[in-house]
């Protein structure tokens, strides 16, 4: 059931209703971009302390695709939960949201630490999971770590809480656009909502000794890899690994950093709906 509605202007195309939904006694800050029915929507999944807005340029350049993407509870305008959680909690409630908003199959994407939950949803809903794309993501515990001093900073949300800091810390973070152009920051910082320490903290225990390493092999949808080659959080070398693991995939580099889809999101959403037209 939607508690508050509110419509929000997407600059390139069309609108992103922005909704408070119940979903199973969790309330979910829920934005959705609406497509062609012919197609199944695209389900994003976020990197850690993200609120939705921050995925809005990536899909307002979506052409006949649906999307929707949510804020993670203790993260943008979902309250936290009453307890910690596992990605396959998520999984789960994202899984009902997809059904409450009137669908039996999408496709799923995830960034970053949202590529994980990604990964999980694939797995733990195969026939629900039609196609799979991983962007700037790693599989679990088991990734090469980036630069200790870059994880480091990762380590808190104080760049989502503190817009300064967040410039300050961009380039070396996010690598790629963000070395080469001040404004990209600019517009970064000013998108972000901030996350709760609380919201942060569980983002953080939820995927602590999770690893989808062991059951890569088992995936079998079709699956799109994409990975940034100045990645200072997510070395490409794991892009390879996924693409190595996961049967039925690909890999697409992009000469950029770690937030491609944030400075690139035409290119990506080109390519990105691309490879859903495939087969069909």
């Amino acid at each position: 059931m939607a508690a508050t509605t509110k419509k929000q202007k997407n600059p390139a195309n069309g609108s992103m209703d922005i909704k408070v939904y119940d979903v199973d006694g969790q309330l979910l800050r829920v934005g959705v971009k609406h497509g062609s029915p012919e197609h199944p929507p695209l389900m994003m999944f976020n990197g850690i302390g993200a609120n939705l807005e921050l995925a809005e340029p990536f899909m307002a350049e979506l052409n006949d695709t649906g999307g929707i993407i949510f804020d993670v509870p203790g993260v943008g305008g979902s309250p936290a939960p009453a307890f910690p959680y596992r990605p396959s909690t998520l999984a789960r409630l994202a899984k009902r949201l997809a059904e409450m908003l009137g669908h039996d199959r999408i496709d799923v994407s995830g960034v970053s630490w949202g590529g994980g939950l990604a990964q999980q949803f694939a797995y733990q809903y195969p026939g629900f999971c039609r196609k799979l794309v991983l962007a700037a993501t790693a599989p679990g515990i088991t990734m090469v770590p980036g630069a200790p001093n870059v994880l480091a900073k990762m380590a808190s949300p104080r760049r989502y809480t503190d817009p300064g800091y967040m410039r300050s810390i961009a380039a070396e973070i996010y690598g790629g656009e963000f070395r080469k152009d001040p404004t990209l920051i600019n517009r970064h910082a000013a998108a972000m909502k901030g996350a709760t320490q609380v919201g942060y903290m569980l983002q953080l225990f939820a995927m602590t000794g999770w690893t989808s390493l062991p059951w890569l092999w088992l995936l079998r949808q079709p699956t799109l890899i994409m990975a940034g080659t100045d990645d200072p959080l997510v070395p490409v070398i794991n892009a390879r690994l996924l693409n190595k693991m996961i049967p039925n995939s690909r890999l697409e580099l992009i000469d950029d950093g770690h937030m491609f889809l944030v400075t690139k999101p035409k290119l990506c959403a080109e390519m990105i709906e691309g490879f859903l037209r495939e087969g069909e």
